[in-house]
């Protein structure tokens, strides 16, 4: 059994490889409407390679949410949060019996029961906020548990915290330009 890194570099590689695939299909788009594609060279002016860089990111980030919703249908996570717009309203998501730690990524805990949990706050009855999980998909037993069906699983969860990062840092660009400061200091 390979290792939860091997694991990991594994799902990452796999991830590379799609989005490398798009970028190609959308160059070669591209050349057929011959619209130049537009180098990142030191003649780009600055403005320009922030622009491009971002859009690179907006097409990896909308890479990520439709593979996130390709596997939200496959899951059936649906039938638990039906609308898939607000499956992001969720503070975090985790999993019960599998690992997602670098120590134990991807291994079962025998014995233990599948399910991807979403966490929420809500108020007690002193107004206090206090955490709920929500179970959004039940898989069984860990033994019993696909390989196939496993990864996507963990897939699930670990590309909805990856589109959670993107919003975290997109609510953070956005309150840092609301700081007076001259725009060469910020990113």
């Amino acid at each position: 059994m390979s290792s939860s890194l091997d694991k990991l570099k594994e799902l990452t590689s796999r991830l590379e490889e799609k989005l490398e695939q798009k970028e190609i299909r959308k160059e070669e788009s591209q050349a057929e409407k011959k619209e130049p594609v537009v180098p990142e060279t030191e003649t780009v002016p600055k403005k320009h390679k922030t622009t491009i860089k971002k859009a690179q990111s907006e097409d990896v980030r909308q890479a990520n949410i439709d593979r996130v919703k390709e596997l939200y249908e496959k899951l059936r996570i649906y039938e638990k949060s039906p609308d898939f717009d607000k499956i992001f309203i969720y503070k975090a998501m985790n999993l019960s019996g599998i690992g997602l730690k670098e120590e134990d990524f991807g291994q079962i805990r025998e014995g233990k029961y599948i399910q991807v949990i979403a966490i929420t706050y809500e108020p007690d009855k002193n107004g206090k906020k206090k955490a709920k999980n929500i179970s959004l998909g039940y898989f069984g037993k860990a033994e019993t548990l696909e390989q196939k069906l496993k990864n996507e699983i963990i897939e699930f969860v670990l590309r909805w915290r990856y589109e959670k990062a993107f919003q975290n840092v997109e609510h953070y660009k956005e309150l840092i330009e609301k700081i007076d400061t001259p725009s060469d200091t910020l990113f």
